[in-house]
C-alpha cells in the first residue's frame, strides 16, 4: 500500500483542507498525517464521516502521497493541483513552486 492522506472540502467556504494529526483540518498538505498502513487509512476514513456528520467537511478521500525531500507531495496531477493551486496563474496560489527545479519559495 502507499501512503495516503484524506484530502476534502470545508463545508463554511469550500477550501481544500486535509485531515491533521491533531483530528483538525489543515489547509496545507504538509499539515496532514500519513496513514502508513490500510488499517490506519480505514480509521482515518472513519474519523473523517464523522466531520461530515458534524458538517465541517463534505466529500472527504484518501489521496496516494509521497515523501519527497522531506515534504508531502501527491503523486497524481490533479491533486497537485488542489494542494498547491491554480496551474496557469502561480501567483494565486497557495505557494510558490518553482517547476524547473521542483522546490518551493
Amino acid at each position: 500500500m502507499t501512503q495516503q492522506v484524506i484530502s476534502a472540502n470545508r463545508l463554511g467556504d469550500g477550501i481544500v483542507v486535509y485531515l491533521a494529526p491533531d483530528n483538525s483540518w489543515a489547509e496545507r498538505i504538509s499539515g496532514s498525517v500519513i496513514a502508513p498502513d490500510e488499517a490506519t487509512a480505514d480509521a482515518m476514513l472513519a474519523q473523517a464521516k464523522q466531520a461530515v456528520q458534524d458538517r465541517l467537511i463534505v466529500d472527504p478521500y484518501l489521496i496516494d502521497v509521497a515523501e519527497v525531500d522531506g515534504e508531502v507531495r501527491p503523486t497524481k496531477y490533479r491533486e497537485f493541483i488542489r494542494a498547491t493551486g491554480p496551474s496557469v496563474r502561480p501567483d494565486l496560489s497557495k505557494q510558490k513552486y518553482v517547476p524547473e527545479t521542483g522546490a518551493q519559495e
